[in-house]
């Protein structure tokens, strides 16, 4: 049991909360209209950039050569692969990319990234990987609960984003972020450590309320 347990009970409400949160078990069941996940996919796209902007800030802070490479690794998988994945499925929804690169961040999701990229320029190696942990983690949480209830057999494009997030690579790298975590953490003073619960704790509200702005279909009120 490491550091990332302590604050995997920490943010145990908040996190059960997220995953019964109907635009995931809208998902899960294919009951989630098809417009809210469309607004959805095209925020996601927008957070994964700025996302592997965060993580590259990790690579420039990693204490070890090995570190840097599992971070690099990191942003690869989000860049080249899931990104990848990720428009194509927006294609598959009827989104083109024209429409994708044109999108604009809603309030959420300037909120979020925002407050991965201040803690990426000004935090710790161990800031950042606990800034993102709730992204990664959760995601593979949702995926695997997701996976286990069986794909919806009414909205299949949905079972392909359960498959994607119910990976062993993903689960892999998820894995390793967490026991990077424990390991800063077992030389982090108090105040280290204050930063790095603070890091992770903000990130899993957003978690939250990325998936209730896609409920919402969150845009700027004026």
């Amino acid at each position: 049991m490491g550091y990332s347990d302590d604050l995997r009970r920490m943010g145990a409400s908040m996190w059960e909360t997220e995953q019964n949160h109907p635009f995931v078990t809208g998902i899960g069941d294919g009951s989630l209209p098809l417009e809210n996940f469309r607004h959805y996919m095209r925020q996601d796209y927008i957070f994964l950039i700025e996302y592997c902007r965060a993580i590259s800030l990790a690579v420039a802070k990693a204490p070890t050569v090995e570190d840097m490479g599992w971070f690099a690794k990191l942003i690869h998988e989000t860049l080249n692969t899931e990104m990848a994945l990720h428009v194509g499925f927006c294609a598959d929804f009827g989104i083109s990319k024209e429409e994708l690169l044109a999108t604009k961040p809603s309030p959420t999701t300037v909120g979020y990234t925002n407050h991965m990229i201040q803690t990426g320029f000004s935090g710790s190696a161990g800031e950042i990987a606990t800034v993102i942990l709730p992204c990664a983690w959760g995601y593979c949480e949702i995926g695997q609960m997701l996976a286990d209830r069986g794909a919806p057999e009414s909205q299949p494009l949905y079972g392909r984003w359960i498959e994607m997030y119910n990976s062993p690579e993903f689960e892999e790298l998820a894995a390793w972020l967490r026991s990077f975590v424990d390991r800063i953490a077992k030389d982090a003073g108090e105040e280290e450590l204050a930063r790095m619960k603070r890091a992770f704790m903000i990130s899993s509200q957003y978690e939250y309320m990325f998936w209730d702005a896609a409920y919402r279909l969150e845009t700027w009120p004026v």
